[in-house]
């Protein structure tokens, strides 16, 4: 038996998309049996962080440069249109919709199969640790317009 741990996964790009899954846990649910509206928040955040780690301007990389930087959420535009229940299969998409001095705005949806759930639009900015905000660094720009839906 093996216990070295494995690496989970951080999703996968189909085209300019990024793709998470998720399965749902009891702890997702509400006493109705269905996702708690609040749980999608946290699914789309993973998505997004995976979705910037696997692009190469993750969380941690900003932490560690000369002036620290991170991405906070600045407003969400939330849709929710069905339900999911526990331990379905889902997957969070996030796509890239634009890129402009200190924020980046973000379509995610959460997915069963070809089925959407909630969609979001999400808008990201790029601030310093207390609080001030910054332009999107000319590096982490490059590797993101890559992603641009539009480009």
């Amino acid at each position: 038996m093996n216990a070295e741990p494995h690496e989970p996964t951080g999703g996968w790009f189909e085209g300019t998309a990024h793709v998470f899954p998720v399965r749902v846990y009891y702890e997702d649910t509400d006493f109705s049996g269905f996702v708690y509206h609040a749980s999608y928040l946290r699914f789309m955040e993973r998505g997004r962080s995976e979705f910037l780690r696997l692009a190469g301007a993750g969380h941690a990389g900003m932490l560690e440069s000369s002036e620290p930087l991170v991405w906070v959420v600045r407003r969400m535009d939330i849709g929710f249109m069905k339900p999911a229940r526990m331990e379905q299969v889902l997957s969070i998409r996030t796509g890239v919709l634009d890129l402009a001095g200190a924020r980046m705005r973000l379509d995610q949806v959460v997915m069963r199969g070809d089925e959407a759930l909630v969609t979001a639009k999400v808008e990201v900015c790029i601030v310093t640790l207390d609080g001030r905000p910054r332009r999107v660094p000319d590096s982490t720009r490059k590797k993101l317009e890559f992603f641009l839906t539009n480009r």
